[in-house]
């Protein structure tokens, strides 16, 4: 049975059936689609529109979630339930082959600015290292046929990761109403595909570049310029990160809240804050003597998991809170410290802070 959308305006007792009306043209919902994705009813940044294939054909809408998902959205048109089913699955064998590098060059195409930047608008945050790790198609219609719909459900009885909205135009006493209902409701069981391609959906790591994240705590940047050293610690997932770091590491320091200030060279694996060594004035020094304006736990006792962890290193360029720099779109975490992958912050840095090719 078709999906029917019906709406009803509530005049004292009386129901006033509102009347459906046909939309001016299917364009237009493609337009309302493009500028405002969260009709669907999540958020979404599209980052395609009337993308052409390899084949020659155009897809309508593609759009990207918060998890780095791509979504395929598919207009029905005057297409019959066959052609468009048929036309919307070779979309999707066509986006699950699509690596990271893919995906950005057709968001570069469309976006009036960097995909990184596009995506922290939309979302709140840089996007994850892997894109593409799921799939979903979406066919959109002003209205759904009964054969439509029980394609589309065998379909998803088979896992296949497809869905079908259909959007109602309503009038009343000149207003104009969209009204928006799913062959399948969102919080039933949805299947996803995950793509498999050998294609690389997560940005590659360039084997030397990591990230830091230095604060918390009683740590202050000050102390860790002036000494040449990183610290990090108080919690397994803390500790881990710092004791990962190995010798010869490039390092770039963020400190919260979003501003890098430095790049350097690890000069030795991390050492427990009481036994730490730094160098000064050339000489290796302990940390735990020096005049700190921070308080770091050296207590011997602690556990591994939880004491404070030093990682000695030599500047490259280190400069001081107020002379820090951040880019809408850049990469940050919560880790202490993790492999820098995304080329974006990468490049960003790079010219920022004047790396010349030696030192890339």
């Amino acid at each position: 049975m078709p999906v029917e959308m019906r709406m009803w305006r509530i005049d004292g007792d009386e129901p006033k059936p509102l009347t459906t009306s046909v939309l001016p043209a299917e364009k237009d919902l493609h337009e309302f689609l493009k500028r405002d994705p969260s009709l669907l009813g999540e958020r979404l940044l599209v980052i395609g529109s009337e993308v052409i294939t390899p084949y020659g054909s155009r897809l309508d809408l593609l759009a990207i979630d918060d998890e780095g998902n791509l979504n395929l959205l598919e207009l029905k048109r005057d297409k019959t339930p066959r052609e468009v089913v048929a036309q919307v699955l070779d979309y999707g064998s066509w986006a699950a082959t699509l690596s990271r590098d893919d995906i950005i060059d057709i968001a570069t195409k469309h976006l009036d600015q960097p995909f990184e930047a596009a995506f922290e608008d939309v979302f709140g945050t840089a996007p994850p290292d892997e894109l593409n790790g799921e799939l979903s198609l979406t066919i959109v219609a002003a209205d759904l046929d009964a054969s439509s719909e029980r394609i589309v459900n065998y379909l998803r009885d088979f896992g296949v990761p497809v869905n079908a909205v259909f959007f109602s135009y309503l009038e009343d006493d000149g207003r104009r109403y969209l009204a928006r209902s799913w062959l399948t409701a969102s919080d039933d069981e949805t299947p996803t595909a995950t793509t498999g391609s050998k294609k690389s959906k997560r940005a590659a790591w360039n084997g030397k570049d990591w990230y830091i994240s230095f604060g918390g705590g009683d740590r202050v940047w000050d102390d860790a310029r002036r000494f040449g050293f990183l610290s990090g610690g108080g919690a397994k997932m803390f500790s881990q990160d710092m004791r990962a770091l190995p010798k010869d590491a490039r390092v770039w320091v963020n400190v919260p809240p979003m501003r890098y200030v430095a790049v350097g060279r690890v000069l030795a694996p991390a050492w427990r804050f009481e036994d730490a060594q730094v160098r000064v004035a050339g000489n290796w020094m302990p940390l735990a003597v020096q005049s700190l304006q921070g308080s770091y736990p050296g207590d011997p006792a602690t556990e591994d998991d939880n004491a404070e962890w030093v990682v000695p290193v030599e500047w490259i360029d280190a400069r001081p809170l107020e002379a820090g720099f951040w880019e809408k779109g850049m990469f940050a975490s919560q880790h202490s410290a993790c492999k820098l992958r995304q080329e974006f912050t990468l490049a960003r840095l790079a010219e920022h802070f004047d790396l010349d090719g030696d030192e890339e």
